[in-house]
């Protein structure tokens, strides 16, 4: 009895065997549907984790800024930091999306898919990551390109000033730039070696899409805004103005730092294959390297130059080499990786001495992380390329000749122009309408009582007798006693 039953099962395994043989094709096709709508929900799993990581760079933002500015501008930093996403992401969804990713007019600008029509797909369209979840990976991309300019500004601008700052570089600066590069169909995307004026620009997760973006707003912003009160003496030599909380400063760059391992790998945008797991621990691997190598190259540079290891430049050091690495990320050996942060610290270190001697005042070094270190990082794929990108092509350094070095140097020129002229023009007419600067007494109060009526720290700063008293009748429901 128990031989016969092994007989049988024999046979039936064989018979299975002989149907996978012979009818593998069949078999293929009938599961293929599943495995494509595993991929999907991988990716946009995937999608959705890598946005709300680089969502959260916001409060690294918010830190970062609020600790290397004084107590009294607080309320000011948080208030600005909350309003830039929240503008960003609600003009982003009316239009700039749109702009970015809509149909091509010249390469230049997209021209449809205004207010984000969800396009649910119908019964029988091929599985796909959802319009929805794409969106909102782009619009935290939007909101740090819009949060940037915050901290170079800081303490001196007005709030009315910072939110039409906010919407118009949301609703066409960033978009237009998007649109050149990645919709897919603008004037700067691949590489084609056959077609005239395609110039190849590559620039994987944004070191100039949106570091640089962000930078040149914060470079033109802060220099027509003009240093605040005391920052440069009657010689003209620069003064310290120290931040209030080297704790807030700090942890604020290590939310960033996490926040970029959805910036940088999320960028890979799949997550279903072993080439995009290996794309994506490679891409992980140099995220991390350069961070490293940018906060021991500008700890050597500030301990060079000052005697002293500077905790405030170390700090900056990280960003620059997370800024640098954000272009080449996925073309890069973690040998080169680590070159480009080296470079970056020193870089971010020498570029806030260059700010002062033009006395151009940035509180936390915006303009030498993410412009100076942007340009630098997406430079730097032209140099070390080893892993073809979107171009197919390979950097100097890899045996790839001046031809990838150049189309960068095309795109970081033609998007420079386009951010530093349009961010003139709209910082220009804010200053000659609405005005961008509080007075000095606001400046010299804070601007937290000036431009919100409270403070952050009522232990430390009292606020004015007519402030509180407003204050007091508002919540008690009474009357405030007016002086006669």
């Amino acid at each position: 009895m128990i031989k016969r039953r092994n007989r049988w099962m024999l046979g039936l395994g064989a018979g299975a065997g002989l149907a996978l043989v012979f009818g593998g094709r069949a078999f293929a096709q009938e599961v293929d549907p599943a495995i494509a709508e595993l991929g999907a929900v991988t990716d946009t799993f995937w999608l959705l984790v890598a946005a709300f990581l680089v969502f959260f760079m916001q409060a690294g933002f918010a830190l970062v800024e609020a600790g290397s500015t004084r107590s009294k501008n607080m309320i000011n930093i948080m208030m600005k930091n909350l309003m830039d996403f929240s503008i960003a992401a609600l003009v982003f969804w009316m239009v700039g999306w749109g702009f970015a990713y809509g149909a091509s007019a010249g390469g230049f600008i997209g021209t449809d898919s205004f207010f984000l029509n969800p396009e649910i797909r119908a019964e029988g369209d091929e599985p796909g990551v959802p319009v929805l979840a794409s969106w909102l990976f782009q619009v935290v991309f939007a909101g740090t390109a819009a949060t940037i300019v915050s901290g170079a500004m800081s303490e001196r601008t007005k709030f009315t000033s910072y939110i039409i700052y906010s919407f118009v570089i949301s609703l066409i600066i960033y978009p237009v730039v998007v649109h050149w590069v990645w919709s897919g169909a603008g004037w700067l995307n691949d590489y084609d070696p056959t077609t005239t004026g395609d110039f190849g620009f590559t620039d994987f997760a944004g070191s100039t899409i949106v570091h640089s973006v962000g930078g040149w707003a914060a470079l033109i912003g802060a220099w027509m805004l003009g240093p605040r009160i005391g920052k440069f003496g009657p010689d003209g030599k620069p003064q310290p103005i120290p931040g209030h909380s080297a704790a807030l400063a700090g942890l604020g760059v290590f939310i960033l730092w996490l926040g970029w391992y959805g910036f940088n790998p999320g960028s890979q945008l799949a997550f279903k294959t072993q080439g995009d797991a290996d794309a994506i621990a490679l891409i992980a691997v140099n995220t991390t390297l350069a961070g490293c190598a940018g906060a021991v190259g500008a700890m050597i540079t500030s301990w060079l130059r000052t005697g002293k290891p500077e905790l405030g430049s170390s700090l900056n050091g990280v960003l620059a080499g997370l800024v640098a690495i954000t272009a080449g990320c996925a073309y890069v050996t973690p040998l080169a990786s680590v070159i480009i942060g080296l470079v970056a610290g020193p870089l971010y270190s020498y570029s806030v001495s260059w700010m002062e001697s033009l006395k151009i005042d940035d509180p936390v070094g915006a303009v030498p992380v993410h412009l100076v270190n942007g340009v630098w990082g997406t430079l730097a794929v032209g140099l070390f390329a080893t892993i073809p990108g979107n171009t197919g092509t390979l950097g100097l350094f890899a045996g790839g000749g001046f031809q990838l070095l150049i189309a960068q140097t095309v795109g970081v020129l033609a998007i420079g122009l386009w951010c530093a002229v349009t961010c003139f023009l709209l910082f220009y007419a804010i200053k000659r309408t609405v005005g961008l600067r509080v007075s000095a007494e606001e400046e010299d109060t804070g601007l937290d009582i000036g431009e919100h009526g409270t403070v952050a720290y009522p232990d430390i700063h009292a606020l004015p007798e007519t402030i509180a008293a407003k204050v007091v009748a508002a919540t008690s429901g009474k009357p405030a006693a007016t002086s006669s």
